[in-house]
């Protein structure tokens, strides 16, 4: 059976030589976009290749569609390809933040059609307290897979879908931000503070435990019931700053047997880019 929401690292390590199975390093840092790179340089678990959000998990930016508007399908699945994804290949994503860039690799292979995708439970901290070795060596390119996109997996719904639902409030719109950067206070990443009208707030932080784990799945089951306050997943939908910690709400609530929530990819990011949109503080 493949694992298709997390994977801890006992048994990533059981699989580490495997060759079905491939190991992403999502390290990133939305001020410092090196980051991730240089982190992978200096220290990595063994065969994993770096990818990066915004040259690789992300599409061409034109000022009105986000900071990380979704990839070009076709282009992501050939790249992924290259670096050795074929059709059943397990993919593991792990990061340094709990799961909050591994998450957007995990939404992306689903939107891709992909099933066969985890993400790290505790991310490198984890592998490293399990006694799993860090090296620096750069890993060898695998032979290229057989990837193609199939239908997607998840789905995603557009900015006028939510400019409508503003009128007719069939979705619930969820915002994973922190709850300042929700009201409006505190916003350094986009031009505009506050959040898209009706949306309530559910910060992807709150997912984990304090060692960067996820929670159970009963504990967040039970906490996203109450933030759908009855209403069927399917009525509702993840955003966040540029629809990458959205993911992890979304990763969050598969782990809890609530799938079927979309993705608002291009979040408030591309929301607060149009000034006859409302804002809410």
């Amino acid at each position: 059976m493949p694992y298709t929401t997390l994977v801890d690292a006992a048994t990533l390590r059981r699989h580490l030589s495997d060759p079905g199975w491939i190991l992403f390093d999502v390290r990133h840092d939305l001020l410092h976009p090196d980051a991730g790179l240089e982190a992978h340089r200096q220290g990595h678990v063994p065969g994993s290749f770096h990818v990066s959000l915004d040259e690789v998990l992300s599409g061409t930016k034109t000022g009105i569609n986000g900071r990380h508007p979704l990839p070009d399908r076709r282009e992501l699945s050939e790249r992924l390809g290259k670096l050795g994804v074929g059709a059943g290949t397990q993919v593991v994503a792990c990061d340094a933040h709990g799961g909050m860039f591994a998450a957007r690799l995990w939404w992306l292979l689903r939107w891709l059609g992909h099933e066969s995708v985890a993400v790290l439970d505790g991310g490198i901290s984890a592998w490293i307290g399990a006694g799993g070795e860090i090296t620096d060596a750069i890993s060898s390119r695998r032979e290229v897979g057989s990837f193609r996109e199939l239908p997607a997996l998840v789905p995603t719904v557009s900015a006028a879908s939510i400019l409508s639902n503003l009128d007719t409030g069939r979705l619930l719109v969820v915002d994973a931000r922190s709850p300042d950067r929700y009201r409006g206070e505190n916003e350094t990443l986009d031009p505009v503070g506050g959040h898209i009208p009706g949306a309530v707030n559910r910060f992807y932080r709150e997912n984990l435990e304090s060692d960067q784990r996820f929670k159970s799945p009963e504990v967040l089951r039970k906490e996203f019931e109450a933030v759908l306050a009855g209403r069927p997943v399917g009525e509702s939908v993840m955003q966040c700053g540029s629809g990458v910690t959205a993911c992890h709400n979304l990763l969050a609530m598969e782990i809890a047997g609530l799938p079927g929530a979309a993705l608002y990819p291009g979040s408030w990011s591309e929301w607060c880019s149009d000034p006859g949109r409302p804002v809410e503080r």
